[in-house]
């Protein structure tokens, strides 16, 4: 079932980029936690198109209806649905495009997989395929609160400009999600570069969970580690995953990276986290690769599918740069792995943490 994640705590979204509809069902979420439609409504609003004049036009309130499995503001333990309505699609922009495979785009898998596919803004493979995501995250975020689980995340880089503070409560004051108030004027500017060149520019999301106590994720095969690469990999545009220290150790030495336990915290976190696949009480940080967006208004050179290609320029309405939007997906992504992994944990143990 690729639309669905979790064992556990099982999320699977439904509906297409120019459909009726995009929403996500729910199951496993514990009984008992208070909801608020409000809760699942301020993170959308933090993944909604049209924030600032860096994301995409798009004018959608993703106004979130609730249809199932809560009531007088209490999870029941039953599956919870959750619809939004598409409500300002431009279908006619991409009537040009639905004999044509853009390039960066899914278009020509989709067609080699299905042998049908919905042309209309990327149908299934567009990034409003994550407003069920972020709605799903919205609960397991409540969910491990009562744990005292807590997530935050921002863009660390955008092009070549990089974040050097991680001040997440900055984070939410400035359009490019940036949690260094300086590196984010940067980043702004470089965004509305590429906007105005008709271009795209990539970058890194990272995202940080606190409060996860030791004994989370399991070994070998379903290590918590790879589950979250797993989640990260499936947000549309991501290319790329480090855990703690990620990458940079490859350059490094054992005695520089060997993350030493005082007996109460540790005092490095090259691991991010994450022991063996299970969590060392360490707060657990993951980092995204987002690659420049593919619809860009540039002329490109682009298959047919009668064969050969055609010149083409991309219309509508398109991030530059999709990183702000990409990190409260991130952010439920985690949440989501994180929930499943607490429940295991409470089924193994017959404990909460």
């Amino acid at each position: 079932m690729s639309s669905s994640i979790g064992r556990l705590f099982v999320v699977t979204t439904f509906g297409e980029s120019h459909g009726p509809a995009v929403g996500v069902v729910v199951d496993g979420m514990p009984p008992g936690i208070r909801i608020e439609a409000a809760d699942v409504q301020r993170e959308l609003d933090r993944r909604r198109p049209g924030q600032s004049a860096l994301t995409t036009q798009r004018r959608e309130a993703d106004q979130a209806e609730i249809l199932s499995g809560l009531f007088e503001g209490v999870t029941l333990g039953t599956p919870i649905a959750m619809l939004v309505r598409n409500t300002d699609a431009r279908s006619a922009d991409y009537e040009a495009l639905k004999d044509v495979f853009r390039p960066g785009h899914a278009d020509y898998t989709y067609w080699q997989k299905y042998g049908v596919r919905d042309h209309r803004g990327g149908g299934r493979a567009s990034g409003r395929e994550t407003v069920g995501r972020v709605a799903a995250g919205a609960l397991a975020k409540a969910a491990l609160a009562t744990v005292g689980v807590s997530i935050a995340g921002g863009t660390v880089q955008v092009g070549e400009v990089r974040a050097a503070a991680r001040d997440w409560t900055e984070a939410e004051k400035n359009p490019v999600r940036c949690p260094d108030a300086a590196a984010a004027v940067r980043m702004a500017e470089r965004i509305a570069r590429a906007r105005d060149e008709k271009d795209s520019v990539g970058g890194i999301v990272e995202v940080e969970a606190a409060g996860v106590p030791p004994g989370w994720g399991d070994p070998t095969m379903d290590k918590l580690d790879a589950a979250l690469g797993a989640a990260m990999l499936s947000i549309p545009a991501t290319k790329g995953v480090e855990i703690g220290g990620g990458f940079a150790m490859a350059e490094r030495a054992g005695s520089e990276t060997n993350d030493v336990f005082d007996g109460e915290r540790y005092l490095t976190n090259f691991a991010g986290g994450i022991t063996g696949g299970i969590s060392n009480g360490a707060p657990v940080v993951v980092r995204v690769a987002v690659r420049p967006a593919t619809s860009i208004g540039k002329r490109q050179t682009a298959a047919t599918k009668q064969g050969g290609t055609t010149t083409i320029e991309i219309e509508g309405r398109h991030d530059p740069c999709i990183c702000p939007r990409v990190v409260p997906v991130a952010e439920s992504m985690m949440a989501i792995v994180l929930a499943n992994a607490w429940l295991r944990q409470r089924a193994l143990r017959g404990r909460e943490k």
